[in-house]
């Protein structure tokens, strides 16, 4: 597997195929393997899928992690696989990482996908957050998941059984830097650099996001220059919970034009 070093920290990424780069940037508590099912289907592309820091093999000292510095090491990604601009694809803290890298780089983003971003952290996701960390104080943050990052089509296919499953399994996959990358999501406030991105950008809501709101999606909209807003049937988590649907929606916005 590559890995470039900035600073204290190794960063390791996965690339796979061959054509325009794609960089995908994870959210809170995943790792690159979040992006797997859109991998698959991404044919005809270059594939860049970093692990932030506190996030599968990247390694660094284990201090705060801020969404610029998360964007520094997303640029280094590129230069390190030789890549002069990719379109980039992020996912809640990914996507606001990746608003950040369009915003101060614009050199390096072709056209972005922001899924579940949010423009400035307000009190009640603040709020969110603050919970979420007593959560994983107490070890039942994989309890919450389902919950928070599911919609209506989740729910009407689960029983409690297959449920409880998934919690057994989400407890071994919360990566174990969570809690610093939850202290970035705190922490966030684009909006200085919204306004400053040039590139083509789809600003991608969930339906049943109860993390980030409707207001916020268009205020990102708004703050974006070339932006345009869609919309998917699904929770915050909507990659996992309909990864055909996501993938679709974010390869037709890649492809669208070309």
């Amino acid at each position: 597997m590559p890995k470039v070093k900035l600073e204290d920290t190794v960063v390791h990424y996965d690339r796979t195929g061959d054509g325009p780069a794609l960089l995908l940037l994870h959210g809170t508590a995943a790792s690159r393997e979040q992006w797997a099912p859109l991998t698959a289907k991404a044919q005809g592309y270059t594939v860049l899928a970093p692990d932030f820091p506190g996030s599968g093999l990247t390694t660094d000292d284990d201090g705060p992690i801020t969404v610029e510095a998360l964007a520094a090491q997303a640029a280094a990604v590129l230069d390190h696989a030789g890549v002069d601009a990719a379109h980039v694809v992020g996912h809640s803290l990914g996507a606001a990482v990746a608003a950040h890298l369009a915003g101060t780089r614009p050199d390096r983003v072709r056209k972005a996908v922001l899924h579940a971003a949010w423009p400035v952290t307000d009190t009640r996701q603040d709020a969110e957050f603050r919970y979420w960390l007593d959560l994983l104080e107490t070890g039942t943050f994989a309890r919450m998941l389902p919950l928070m990052a599911f919609g209506p089509r989740y729910w009407a296919q689960a029983t409690a059984e297959s449920n409880e499953q998934l919690v057994k399994t989400l407890e071994t996959m919360i990566e174990a830097g969570t809690d610093r990358q939850v202290e970035a999501d705190r922490a966030v406030d684009l909006r200085a650099v919204l306004p400053t991105i040039t590139a083509p950008v789809l600003v991608l809501g969930s339906a049943h996001d109860r993390l980030i709101t409707a207001e916020q999606q268009r205020e990102l909209v708004a703050a974006i220059p070339d932006a345009r807003a869609a919309e998917i049937d699904a929770g915050h988590g909507a990659p996992a919970e309909l990864p055909d649907e996501f993938a679709r929606i974010v390869l037709e916005f890649l492809s669208a034009g070309t």
